[in-house]
Parts: structure tokens; sequence; C-alpha cells
């Protein structure tokens, strides 16, 4: 089965910046459109971004619109998250996967955002 390794979280001041990244091994990746997800403390995990197997298509949570971008590099099995203007409440971690949820989830990388 595919492996999914996220990375660059980090602690940052709300209006900040993060990229955050995520490998996938094991898989075509380019055969599945990627999610990002996250997981906030004591909350269930919830959708954040979907990007198309080309990358030509992407989808986001309300709560991330305008300030998040997720795009796609196929030659390197990597999906990305763009996230600006960070509040307190983007406080998770986050994690990647296929849309359908349908691999092994990573360990997640953890972002936290101070006010």
């Amino acid at each position: 089965q595919g492996q999914l390794v996220e990375s660059g979280g980090g602690l940052v001041q709300a209006g900040g910046s993060l990229r955050l990244s995520c490998a996938a091994s094991g898989r075509t990746f380019s055969n599945y459109a990627m999610g990002w997800f996250r997981q906030a403390p004591g909350k269930e995990r919830r959708f954040v971004a979907t990007i198309s197997r080309s990358g030509g298509t992407t989808s986001y949570a309300d709560s991330v619109k305008g300030r998040f971008t997720i795009s796609r590099d196929n030659a390197k099995n990597t999906v990305y998250l763009q996230m600006n203007y960070l509040k307190p409440e983007d406080t998770a971690i986050y994690y990647c996967n296929t849309r359908r949820m349908s691999l092994p989830w990573g360990r997640g990388t953890q972002v936290t955002v101070s006010s």
C-alpha cells in the first residue's frame, strides 16, 4: 500500500504562513485525486481541501477558502498546502490522503497558531 509522509508544520503567529508537503510512495500518485484534512484537539478529522488528478480542479472548506491553496507536483509524487493568514482556529494536526481517504493515514504534521 502507499505511504504518506506529511511535513512542514510548526508554530506560527496569527497572520503568518506555512507550507505543508505530503510525499506519497508506493502508488501511481497521478491516478488519485488528493486531499488535505485536519484534526483539532477533541474534534473529528475534517476535510480542508482537495485537488484533482491533474491539478486543474480544487475545492476548499469554507473556513479556509481564500487563505489556503492546494497544489501538486505529480513528477515528485507530492501534494502541497500553502496556508496564509493563519488563525488560531487553524491549529490542528494536518494529514493528506486520497480524496476518498483510501490509503492508511500518515502521522500528520502539527500546525499551531498562536494569537
